[in-house]
């Protein structure tokens, strides 16, 4: 049996809980308790799980009541395993099962898969496999915390992560972007040099399901990584270190309804999380570290505080390449999206004196289920971004019929620094006039919904913190 095949078995699993209204993230987040039980018995580290609380113990309950033994083992792991990291996975533990019969089920068709068959790092490309599936459940807004793999390969080898570093990423989410720089740094050196000066991994995420989900990635994936859970626009990036690389796809949205202070070294107050991100992003790196950002049009558009941040971060730093993405390859079909590349000054005026933009969007596919990002789709764009910077000074402008353009910081003055800039007509195809099935529909109308009360929660958010300060 493959991991296709297996990855497949699993997530068909899912199907006996659709009917207590389980959504996909909150199944992969139960897979999670359940599966960590179960490679714990193949891989011999029952060491790990108390007495009791193992796999062969759920398997073999015999008793009235499954679902309350369960409960009771989640809880105990949670708040008495001898390991801090079982601790971390099961802590706060909530079951999304309704009835000991659905659970049973789950146990059962995990329990008849070939696990034999399968290496220790299978496992973790199972996990991802099921994280790739789950990220396609559009309804469950689940795609936010999953970056699909070429576009994170890509941003991670343009950036050449290496031995010693630290590597970040704010917005962990399942932790992609951390196991794909460890597996890019471990490509590049023996054994030998990887463990003689390992790079150093470090994450925040804030939502508790994502964090049990990232932790686990983690573990299968042999990644030693401080994981916070927190929110890195508060003072729980306190205990971040210094970056010599970020790699970010942070949250799409507006930033409502929470009362917690946001940092004060963040100069610029805003509730657009993206633009909020990007500050904390530029100000935690080292001088000459670099990152690569993930950010939606309007982060390049928006005038007001938003034109500020982007002049504070044209001076802190080099933003010396912008790639256009086209629209269809996130959760949300009309979402537009570029990655931001930009190094540290070694000052903190005048870094950025020109920007390079890769257009993607022009004849783009159309990109979705039926065509999926794919990593020659970046050929192109890593050809003519340069390997190291003395190929980043040999770059040629396209001129307007090409897709490669360089634009002074001159010239992005003189557009009020609007960074959107655009000169190809953008002849993709709008993803949402290609949908056709009743449930890709109703998932796009969703989507536009909780966008809509997104940003009227934001607004009466600012609405009452003006009547607050007015008094």
């Amino acid at each position: 049996m493959n991991s296709e095949s297996i990855v497949q078995k699993i997530w068909d699993l899912c199907h006996v809980l659709r009917g207590d209204g389980v959504s996909y993230h909150e199944y992969i987040s139960e897979l999670t308790y359940l599966l960590f039980l179960k490679i714990a018995e193949e891989n011999k580290t029952e060491n790990l799980i108390p007495d009791g609380r193992r796999w062969s113990d759920l398997v073999a309950y015999k008793g009235d009541n499954l679902l309350d033994f369960y409960r009771e083992m989640l809880t105990y792991l949670g708040a008495h395993a001898s390991s801090e990291a079982v601790r971390k996975i099961y802590a706060f533990p909530t079951t999304v099962f309704s009835h000991s019969e659905n659970l049973k089920a789950v146990i059962d068709g995990i329990a008849k898969l070939d696990w034999h068959s399968i290496t220790f790092d299978g496992m973790g490309g199972i996990y991802e496999g099921l994280l790739a599936k789950n990220s396609q459940d559009a309804r469950s807004g689940a795609g936010q915390y999953f970056t699909p793999r070429p576009l994170v390969d890509c941003m991670i080898k343009l950036l050449q992560p290496r031995l010693g570093e630290v590597i970040q990423d704010p917005a962990t989410g399942t932790g992609g972007f951390l196991i794909s720089a460890d597996h890019y740094v471990r490509s590049q050196v023996s054994e030998k040099k990887y463990k003689s000066n390992p790079p150093r991994y470090e994450g925040v995420e804030i939502e508790k399901g994502t964090y049990r989900i990232c932790l686990m990635n983690a573990f299968l994936h042999r990644l030693e990584a401080h994981l916070i859970l927190g929110d890195a626009l508060t003072k729980d990036a306190e205990d971040l270190s210094p970056a010599d690389v970020i790699l970010a796809n942070p949250p799409f949205g507006s930033k409502a309804g929470s009362a917690r202070k946001q940092r004060d070294d963040i100069a610029y107050a805003t509730t657009n999380k993206q633009l909020a991100f990007l500050q904390h992003i530029y100000l935690g790196l080292k001088p000459g570290g670099r990152a690569a950002v993930v950010l939606p049009d309007n982060a390049l558009f928006e005038d007001g505080v938003g034109r500020k941040i982007r002049q504070d971060l044209m001076n802190r730093c080099d933003l010396h390449t912008i790639l256009r993405l086209p629209s269809g390859i996130f959760y949300s079909p009309g979402v537009k999206t570029n990655v931001l590349f930009f190094t540290r000054g070694r000052k903190n005026t005048g870094n950025t004196r020109a920007v390079w933009i890769y257009d993607m969007r022009h004849d783009a596919p159309r990109y979705g289920k039926k065509r999926p990002l794919q990593a020659a789709d970046f050929s192109s764009f890593e050809a003519v971004y340069g390997v190291d910077l003395e190929a980043m000074k040999l770059r040629k402008d396209q001129g307007k019929g090409g897709r490669w353009r360089c634009f002074s910081r001159e010239e992005i003055a003189e557009k009020f620094d609007n960074l959107n800039i655009s000169w190809l007509s953008e002849t993709e195809a709008d993803p949402e006039d290609g949908l056709t099935e009743p449930d890709d529909i109703s998932a796009a109308i969703l989507l536009h919904l909780r966008a809509a009360l997104s940003e009227i929660e934001a607004v009466a958010d600012e609405l009452a913190e003006s009547s607050e300060t007015d008094k």
